[in-house]
């Protein structure tokens, strides 16, 4: 009791078959006993020994009784010891545990349940797997009566072997010396001594499903629990995994929180060098390895430094990061190798769905290969709109293809860096070994292009060549036809993306098996030749958006698996296609023809059974929809947008449109009519937009659902009686309407 009070020791009584109101008031048996003490001892130290048994039997303890075995008050006094001595160390703020609080509280209630034995932690290499592990560990470990982490397994196996690593856990776990087992399984008297023990095991940096079988963790004893951590979501999967928890990034603050750590050993960075530090935290995108890594780097640097580092880093990831993102791509298959390449190289940022089928139509099984990269953390969640990766891994397949013809890019497999486009493009240097080229051509100067410049290219997939931002400034193109009208490319093209493409036509190309062809604010007067018979079969999506001497869609007649049709702003356009021969377009799905002001028509769509949009705003010279009896009976359709299409007079019938839920036909000035829309149950009251047309004479027939009908700028002259079916109708808006201004 006097360390108690000198040195705040705790103080846990047992009240071993004696009464705490016994001790506490020194009555009963222990009264006897300091009779018995006090004939025999001086009175101060009896007198001292009195005093510290008062204060004990008012401290809270374990009272044993015979209500249950010596045994289990064993195991309570233990427990609660452990509990005290945890509850008391002293809690040390460490830099390895900033933002992590919230997702180790939810992995600590996972550990409470019964039904989960098996937890993965699942994220890519530098991200927190092995802390987070490491935090939840120490927590829940005194809770355990055998209790081992065991780190870097993959790499342990590697050096010393499965069942060296093994043998190393079961001797910890069962705590006897050189345990010796070399068979593949477990067996007597080591399973039943397992079977007796509650374990709590942390298998760190598992690689392979088999590696956590092998270790013998299905004979841990009821209430084991084992938490693996891997930066691949489908071992964890085969490893039987009751919970697989995706380790997050760190946010903004604690990133910066985090960099300041290592980098000023401060919890916030001087005020000189915020920008900067602001710059660091952005390129490391919430991995803890790389800001603990940077921000080693620049502790005590100069401001110059720490400049040249941002530069570096531009093109070069640290050594120390690289070399453990890039052990992520130790065991890919070639398959697995070259999509994440590509995506690194050219497709990161791309519409998923999109980069799904360019790389199906070139590797088979490219779909189950872009899942396993999402699975080994090499791609980012797959689930989005657009597919992505790291900014650091993306660097790293760069890297990767680059340091394989450094001198000599024209050899390169893939090609990027503005530098090495332009020596190839300007010297004519490429060869068979080019697969692809992604050029930003606001990063080099003009050049003149000679038509054979992809002629020894026999193997190029990819052209990507854009101006970030564009049509939002005039911009003077930088890569210029050499006074020809067409350049010859390869028959191998999967994507066509060039912007301000400075050729006249693309005749002299064989597209069969282009997916994508994306030419915006061309130079072209002509697609390819009318009397071309192209093989367009593979043809997904056209994007032909502002090429103002574009003055007619050729024939498409063989681009049956054509999805998407973009060509807004063609200002000359006239006509989109013969319809006698189109009429398989059975996987269309969107049309976008906005402000093409001279075309007057568009063909029958009838066929075109998956039509979702079709957008005609602005075409100012448009008359007709399809054919005078034609129906836009087309079940996916969910959009038309007509507004400002001042010479339309009619609509064809919508009658097998029952999914339309936006009708746009605003400043239609010429509509006399629309069809019948009360079937439509899926339009919405403000996605009918009547507004302007002022020649609309007629109430027209809308859905009884609708609360709000605007009739504002038309010519409607009388309400008919058949309005009473719209029994929900709570507002009638005619102002400005012809009826209107006579009353």
């Amino acid at each position: 009791m006097d360390r108690n009070h000198s040195e705040g020791h705790i103080v846990l009584p047992i009240f071993y078959h004696v009464d705490p109101s016994n001790v506490r008031n020194l009555v009963g048996s222990f009264k006897t006993s300091f009779e018995d003490h006090e004939s025999k001892r001086p009175t101060d130290e009896v007198k001292r020994w009195k005093d510290a048994f008062a204060k004990v039997g008012k401290l809270k303890g374990i009272h044993i009784q015979d209500n249950k075995s010596e045994t289990e008050y064993i195991q309570d006094i233990v427990d609660d010891v452990t509990r005290k001595l945890m509850n008391s160390a002293p809690r040390i703020t460490s830099e390895k545990l900033v933002g992590i609080d919230d997702q180790k509280k939810m992995l600590l209630g996972l550990i409470e349940q019964a039904d989960i034995r098996v937890i993965g932690f699942w994220g890519m290499g530098g991200i927190g797997k092995t802390t987070l592990a490491n935090a939840v560990y120490e927590e829940v470990s005194p809770k355990f009566e055998c209790r081992l982490f065991l780190k870097d397994v993959s790499e342990k196996i590697k050096k010393q072997g499965d069942e060296s690593l093994r043998n190393e856990l079961l001797s910890k776990l069962l705590d006897e010396k050189e345990i010796c087992i070399d068979t593949p399984f477990i067996s007597y008297p080591y399973q039943d001594r397992l079977n007796n023990k509650k374990v709590l095991l942390v298998l760190d940096d598992v690689r392979d499903p088999d590696q956590i079988d092998f270790m013998g963790v299905k004979y841990f004893g009821t209430g084991s629990k084992i938490l693996v951590t891997s930066r691949d979501r489908q071992v964890l999967r085969n490893g039987r995994a009751n919970h697989i928890h995706e380790v997050k990034k760190l946010n903004k603050k604690d990133s910066l929180q985090l960099f300041s750590t290592f980098a000023f050993k401060l919890l916030n960075p001087v005020v000189d060098f915020q920008d900067l530090s602001c710059k660091f935290v952005v390129y490391a995108q919430g991995s803890p390895l790389a800001l603990k890594v940077l921000g080693s780097n620049l502790y005590t640097k100069s401001k110059k430094e720490w400049e040249s580092e941002v530069d570096k880093l531009k093109q070069y990831v640290e050594p120390k990061i690289s070399q453990i993102l890039k052990s992520s791509l130790d065991g890919l298959g070639e398959l697995e190798k070259n999509i994440f390449l590509d995506v690194a190289c050219f497709f990161k940022g791309e519409k998923m769905d999109i980069v799904e089928k360019i790389l199906s139509n070139y590797y088979m099984g490219a779909r189950c290969g872009i899942r396993n990269l999402a699975d080994k953390c090499l791609l980012d969640s797959i689930d989005g709109y657009h597919i992505s990766m790291h900014d650091m891994l993306e660097e790293i397949g760069k890297d990767i293809v680059r340091q394989k013809c450094k001198e000599n890019p024209g050899k390169c497999s893939r090609l990027w860096f503005p530098e090495d486009v332009d020596q190839v493009l300007r010297y004519n240097q490429g060869t068979i070994s080019i697969e692809g080229i992604k050029l930003n051509m606001s990063q080099i100067e003009e050049l003149q292009l000679c038509p054979y410049v992809f002629e020894n290219m026999f193997n190029l997939r990819y052209i990507y060549f854009y101006k970030p931002e564009i049509g939002k400034e005039d911009w003077n193109p930088k890569l210029l036809a050499n006074q020809v009208d067409s350049v010859s490319l390869p028959n191998k093209l999967r994507y066509l993306c060039w912007d301000y493409f400075p050729f006249k036509s693309l005749s002299s190309f064989n597209p069969k098996n282009l997916i994508v062809l994306k030419i915006q604010y061309g130079n072209m007067e002509e697609l390819w030749n009318e009397d071309d018979n192209m093989d367009l079969i593979n043809l997904k999506e056209i994007n032909i958006s502002n090429c103002n001497k574009l003055r007619k869609i050729p024939n498409l007649s063989g681009a049956i698996n054509l999805e998407l049709l973009h060509c807004s702003n063609c200002e000359r356009l006239f006509q989109l296609w013969d319809e006698d021969n189109h009429r398989d377009f059975v996987n269309l799905r969107e049309i976008n023809i906005s402000n093409c002001t001279n075309l007057r028509k568009i063909p029958n769509l009838s066929r075109a059974i998956n039509l979702e949009i079709l957008n005609c705003f602005n075409c100012k010279s448009l008359v007709q929809l399809g054919n005078e009896d034609d129906h836009l009976d087309l079940v996916n359709l969910r959009k038309i947008d007509i507004s400002y299409c001042e010479n339309l007079r009619k609509i064809p019938s919508l009658l097998g449109a029952i999914n339309l839920n936006f009708l746009n036909c605003s400043r239609c000035e010429s509509l006399v009519e629309l069809p019948c829309l009360n079937h439509l149950t899926s339009l919405r009251q403000d996605k009918l937009r009547l507004f302007g047309c002022y020649s609309l004479k007629k109430l027209p027939q809308v859905p009884s659902h609708f609360h709000h009908l605007n009739l504002s700028s038309t010519k409607i002259r009388e309400v008919p009686d058949s309005i009473e079916h719209l029994h929900k109708l709570q507002r009638l808006s005619l102002s400005k309407s012809k009826k209107s201004q006579e009353a």
